[in-house]
């Protein structure tokens, strides 16, 4: 039987039996004039009687309930019902019957905004407001600097992200509405009744009162669309019509794909992971998130502000706002052809914010609030291919997606050339075998088995996964290596501007009060101000000031830098030993590979301090007895930034200058505190008039001193950070607590003669010149000062 004379019988048998043979036309007429709802092409009677309900009850307005825990928040027809003023809701328009009576059939149209059609008296009343949102529409799709809200989004087409006809809601509604129409009355009536009890949102009189479009539509209401289709499947199985269930899964093939890969994404990406998970102390990356700046111009990612120095060797820029991209903005960009783009290359520094990138983007495109029109999102992590190329495994690109996203079997769509989906493939830093570009094997089919490093070369080239957008992010001195011709765009996370920094910190507390001294505590450092636009840092500030903050009277004095980069790089050289070493986090413990690799990377800090140079190249790696991939990618200390130079070396530096004295310092204070070494002495020739010759070179006081000697020998920010942070290091606080069992054996003795260190500096500061006196006040503070 055809389903519209089905749902004709069905809305006559609930109407109280048969209309007589010699009813006229009119009568006819008049009974089809219904006012529609919400999503069927009628409103039964049942839905009046709620409404004389509510308004006696005082409601007047009908909440869409939340879907399930794993679902998303915005899954549902993302519409309020105001029932008790008109029936009428956005997806009534959506399904409206547009045929005269006798013809009973439901035409289905999108169901973005700009189809809806629009009563004359309203259009006139909006005309201004809708100027500016037909202009977003017709308007380059070149990315504004602001976010635009999802409907008005464009693609590259210039059209409103959309859902494809498969995956929106009209084929959702037709598809439940068939299946359902082909049960008999008893076989309707014990679905409803099973479904009603396994589903608390649905009330026992919608299940009985109505007729089959109104049931759908309250379901559709209710429950949101993929929580529907889920439960009808599940009902019809229960109640012994698998066939039934397993051609509505067929039917909607394609939205339940989309929503397995929704809710894989929302549950890797829902909850942000910051350093080590405490119990009750997990924030929703919705709440804490801050866009940072991502640049469409690359400049190496390092920030080149310092709190002494104005002028680097290093050719280092910021990049200018007309530059920044929004990272749900991505794809919309273009080529210089005006194609659009397929792929993208993400970089920056470590600790800028790569992976709360990718899971912001995820979570916008599971919730629906970007990227619409991008049917699927599919993350294979680099970190993925590593493992299944550890296992020496072939396999094709279809069997790799199938092996980690089980419910995406027998996925064909990919192959289909309307098909718009993306691949996130991150942490490319993490693949730690080199790729084969030009010798690798040309794939052209989606199906065929290869090696790892085959597929993943195939995939950036565009010969497996045709129809695929590409998203690949990765440390510089990793993404490197691609060969330029394979990528369209590249873009750089430069990080967070001083007002996003505040944003950041003031979202993460619930505590107004809290939030304020710990911006402004933060702002007293100058070099902890220009070290917090990474959000690795300021996540760091957050923390580190809200335990503080708890003990009484903190905060009279500023805090001290020196933790700051200790906390910094014991954090770094773990993730080295979870990400690339697959360490628990029990076992993160230091051997004398990671003492050896920082000792080394120290030393050649000072060189390149005592070189008056903030860049290292690949001869300077070698020199220190150090591989280039362990110390530009692994160590999370370092990165890559664009050759200037004339012979197009390959060039990098520390994730920032200051880091760089700060290591310098680490290697210096190491050789004293391990092997009573005071590789500064070389360097002192003659005390300055202002220094006695009393203090050993061997004892605290004379490594200072020598550090002294170097610092007024040059000129101003030269060695002042340096010394600030080797002061800092002679703190018990730091090398007995913080560096020890790391850097540091346990019973390690503490660095004695701390005494005559503050004298020598208090008597420096009486006798210095001007322009150093607060900076050595700094140093004093450092060693001194006993809270963070």
């Amino acid at each position: 039987m055809d389903p519209d004379t089905e749902v004709e019988r069905i809305f006559e048998r609930d109407r109280g039996g048969d209309d007589d043979d010699d009813e006229d036309d009119e009568e006819k007429k008049k009974k089809w004039e219904r006012p529609p709802s919400s999503y069927g092409s009628m409103k039964s009677d049942s839905e009046e009687l709620d409404e004389e309900e509510e308004e006696e009850e005082g409601i007047k307005e009908y909440v869409v309930p939340v879907a399930l825990p794993a679902s998303s928040a915005h899954d549902g027809s993302r519409v309020q019902r105001f029932r008790a003023e008109s029936p009428e809701t956005l997806c009534t328009m959506t399904t409206e019957q547009t045929k005269p009576p006798g013809a009973v059939v439901i035409e289905t149209r999108s169901s973005d905004l700009e189809d809806f059609p629009v009563d004359e008296e309203e259009e006139e009343e909006e005309e201004e407001e809708d100027i500016e949102d037909e202009i977003l529409i017709t308007n380059s799709p070149e990315p504004e600097p602001f976010e635009p809200e999802d409907a008005m989004q464009t693609d590259e087409n210039g059209q409103p992200g959309r859902l494809h006809p498969e995956q929106d809601l009209p084929h959702i509604f037709r598809s439940i509405q068939n299946i359902l129409t082909g049960l008999s009355n008893e076989e309707l009536f014990k679905f409803k009744m099973w479904f009603y009890q396994w589903e608390p949102g649905i009330k026992q009189h919608q299940i009985k009162d109505g007729d089959l479009l109104d049931f759908v539509d309250k379901i559709l209401e209710v429950l949101g669309q993929d929580r529907s289709l889920l439960h009808t499947i599940s009902t019809l199985e229960s109640v012994n019509k698998k066939t039934e269930a397993d051609e509505l899964r067929t039917q909607c093939k394609r939205v339940l794909m989309r929503f397995h890969l929704k809710q894989y994404l929302i549950r890797k990406h829902q909850v942000i992971r910051e350093g080590v998970v405490r119990a009750g102390k997990q924030n929703l990356l919705d709440t804490v998130y801050v866009e940072p700046q991502i640049s469409t111009r690359v400049y190496g990612g390092v920030d080149p502000s310092h709190e002494f120095r104005r002028n680097y060797q290093a050719a280092l820029q910021v990049p200018s706002s007309d530059s920044f991209v929004s990272v749900n903005n991505l794809f919309r960009l273009q080529k210089d052809d005006g194609s659009p783009v397929r792929t993208v290359v993400t970089t920056g520094i470590p600790g800028i914010g790569m992976s709360v990138s990718v899971g912001k983007f995820s979570l916008d495109w599971a919730e629906l609030r970007a990227n619409r029109d991008l049917q699927f999102v599919i993350k294979l992590s680099f970190r993925t291919f590593w493992v299944l190329q550890s296992r020496a495994q072939m396999m094709s690109i279809m069997e790799v997606i199938e092996y980690y996203h089980p419910e995406c079997k027998d996925m064909t769509y990919l192959d289909e050339d309307d098909c718009k989906f993306l691949i996130i493939m991150d942490s490319f830093d993490c693949y730690l075998a080199d790729l084969d570009w030009e010798n690798a094997p040309v794939i052209n089919d989606n199906h065929t088995k290869a090696k790892p490093d085959t597929l993943v070369v195939n995939i950036i080239r565009g010969t497996v996964l045709r129809g695929a957008r590409v998203w690949i992010l990765g440390r510089a001195a990793a993404v490197s290596q691609i060969p330029s011709k394979f990528i369209d765009v590249v873009t750089e996370i430069q990080g967070f501007s001083d007002e996003m920094i505040d944003d950041y910190l003031t979202r993460r507390f619930s505590n107004k009060d809290l939030a304020a001294k710990i911006v402004a505590h933060y702002k007293r450092l100058p070099t902890l101000k220009i070290l917090a636009r990474q959000p690795f840092v300021c996540w760091m500030v957050a923390t580190v000031f809200e335990r503080c903050h708890r003990y009484q009277g903190y905060g009279d004095h500023p805090p001290r830098l020196t933790p700051f980069y200790v906390n910094i790089l014991i954090v770094q050289i773990n993730r080295r030993l979870q990400f690339y070493y697959k360490k628990n986090e029990n076992e993160l413990k230091w051997t004398d590979v990671e003492i050896n690799l920082l000792t080394k990377m120290g030393k050649m800090a000072f060189k390149m301090l005592e070189r008056n140079t903030n860049v290292f190249f690949k001869e300077d790696v070698k020199e220190n007895g150090l591989k280039l991939r362990e110390v530009t990618v692994l160590s999370g200390l370092c990165t890559e930034i664009p050759s200037r130079s004339l012979d197009g070396k390959r060039t990098f530096c520390f994730i920032h200058f200051t880091f760089q004295e700060f290591m310098a310092a680490l290697y210096v204070f190491t050789m004293f505190r391990t092997d009573a070494k005071n590789v500064l002495e070389s360097g002192v020739l003659q005390l300055p008039k202002i220094f006695t010759s009393r203090y050993q070179t061997k004892s605290a006081a004379g490594l200072i001193q020598c550090a002294l000697v170097r610092t007024f020998s040059s000129e101003l920010g030269y060695y002042d950070m340096f010394l600030r942070f080797l002061c800092g290091m002679l703190s018990p606080d730091c090398h007995d607590n913080q560096l020890s069992g790391y850097l540091y054996r346990h019973n390690a003795p503490k660095v004695g003669g701390l005494d005559e260190v503050q004298r020598l500096l208090e008597q420096t500061i009486q006798t210095a010149p001007a322009e150093r006196v607060e900076n050595l006040k700094e140093c004093l503070r450092e060693m001194t000062q006993e809270d963070e």
